[in-house]
């Protein structure tokens, strides 16, 4: 199960890392060809988009994936309803975006909206092989399949920013991406069902699906909260400057720590009757996360001034001091995303739903004080949210994952450590360096960063490196699997 896993890791995280570099290559090209009001107006469109994503049937998908005998009358009963439930999805965008745009006072919006709706037609036919293949925990057919859309997406946007699309660039880069990955994965998964669309005897399925999405939609409450609520009260322009700066701040886990968490839950799921090892493995995923996320977190925060201005240009510096308050609250985010599969995997998505329904009376409400010290009151409340979001999902998570609080902040610590000597180090040097250009000054704090992570984990905690490589090299660590308790730092 380590080696297959392990396999599963390196295709689906693998892929998505090559996908994103050649996507984020684009998208920071595209960011300066065009102005925060273009993404203001887009990120006032997602918060429907992302509304109605919840009821997309991906919690179908999950129960078709976490039920290992499912027969072929279920399997087609998934694919009738992931067709009905987004197509009609499509109708219900097309047909209110009116009244989005009336809510932000934007008449854009609503055409925005209309030609985003098409996005739905293709859900289907990317979720269903989807789900084929992590059943089987097969995860290179899939890889390749988003590795290639990855890059058709990225000429769209490059193309579109190019030829003067404005804010359409951001509509037409998500179409053609989708497309190519709805066709790519039909196409590899080899599948010859036929939709069903006879649903009676599918309601355990429907039920999972259903406890699944209820999560999914208090996750979409918390993330799409700030938005909602802030997209009334600031311009375009500074809501453009806030969710870039949320962008650059959550591509780590919103882009790399989903990839670990699909390969999680099919494997967490195999092994749901073995509960000491999701225990194990859950700790030690966490450790490996934390790992790579800490010093890019706190690297961020400390790096911030000189990275917007050299990375987005001169017309986003104002995204500086956003992007390190934000940065601070995403190693708490992070570790806090982990939990959910684990807790599905486990045949317990109810309590996951519970969770993120705290979660979507927190965060807003957060958000709603912070806005009253402006956008920069709005990024320093994710970090007060967090702290206590995090604390309540540990202890309502960790007694069904099976692991002590104690382990997993063994397992954690670290990474944890060494990242913040490296900020404390970098901080120094910056206020000890001379004027000067902001990609030298930015390549000579990274520099350091990395120098000082590096030497502080090799000379306090080798070990965890070690860890690292053999899991990269699909070996156990030790010479033993399951892999021992995390050692304190």
């Amino acid at each position: 199960m380590f080696a297959l896993a392990r396999q599963a890791v390196i295709w689906r995280a693998g892929a998505q890392i090559a996908g994103q570099i050649i996507t984020w290559s684009a998208t920071f090209l595209v960011i300066r060809i065009l102005s925060p009001h273009d993404y203001g107006l887009f990120a006032m469109t997602q918060v429907m988009l992302t509304v109605l994503n919840m009821l997309n049937g991906a919690g179908l998908a999950s129960g078709l994936i976490q039920k290992p005998d499912a027969d072929e009358r279920s399997i087609r009963q998934v694919y009738g309803m992931l067709i009905v439930l987004n197509f009609g999805l499509g109708i219900v965008q097309f047909a209110t975006a009116p009244l989005v745009a009336a809510y932000f006072q934007q008449p854009i919006v609503a055409d925005l909206l209309r030609v985003q709706a098409f996005l739905y037609v293709t859900t289907p036919f990317v979720a269903f092989p989807y789900a084929l293949l992590a059943r089987e925990i097969d995860f290179k057919p899939q890889a390749k399949v988003y590795f290639l859309s990855s890059i058709t997406g990225a000429v769209a946007a490059l193309g579109g920013a190019l030829a003067g699309l404005g804010v359409w660039t951001l509509i037409l880069a998500p179409a053609v991406l989708f497309t190519t990955r709805a066709i790519g994965m039909t196409r590899v998964s080899g599948h010859h069902y036929r939709p069903l669309f006879d649903f009676r005897g599918a309601g355990a399925l429907a039920k999972f699906g259903g406890l699944m999405a209820a999560g999914q939609f208090f996750w979409v409450i918390q993330s799409q909260a700030d938005v909602f609520i802030a997209g009334r009260v600031l311009s375009p322009a500074t809501l453009g400057l806030y969710t870039t700066g949320l962008f650059l701040t959550q591509i780590l886990v919103s882009k790399f720590v989903p990839a670990i968490n699909d390969v999680a839950f099919s494997v967490y799921a195999r092994m749901q009757d073995n509960r000491d090892a999701v225990a194990v493995g859950f700790a030690r995923s966490a450790r490996m996360v934390m790992l790579v996320a800490m010093p890019f977190y706190i690297g961020l925060a400390v790096t911030a001034e000189p990275l917007v201005a050299t990375v987005l240009g001169p017309k986003w510096v104002e995204a500086g001091p956003i992007v390190q308050l934000l940065a601070l609250a995403m190693p708490m985010m992070t570790l806090q995303v982990l939990a959910g599969p684990a807790c599905s995997a486990m045949g317990r998505p109810g309590l996951t739903a519970k969770i993120g329904a705290v979660g979507a009376i927190l965060l807003p409400a957060a958000f709603a004080v912070g806005l009253n010290w402006g956008v920069q009151g709005l990024a320093a409340s994710w970090s007060f949210a967090y702290v206590a979001y995090l604390i309540y999902t540990g202890v309502r998570t960790l007694p069904v994952i099976g692991l002590s609080a104690a382990t997993l902040a063994r397992a954690i610590l670290p990474p944890v450590v060494a990242a913040m000597v490296m900020g404390v180090v970098v901080l120094l040097v910056d206020h000890a360096l001379p004027p000067m250009m902001d990609p030298v000054r930015l390549v000579i704090l990274v520099a350091i960063g990395a120098i000082v992570y590096l030497g502080w984990l090799t000379l306090f905690t080798r070990a965890i490196l070690h860890e690292a490589v053999a899991m990269a090299r699909g070996r156990a660590y030790g010479g033993e699997e399951p892999i021992p308790e995390p050692e304190a730092a």
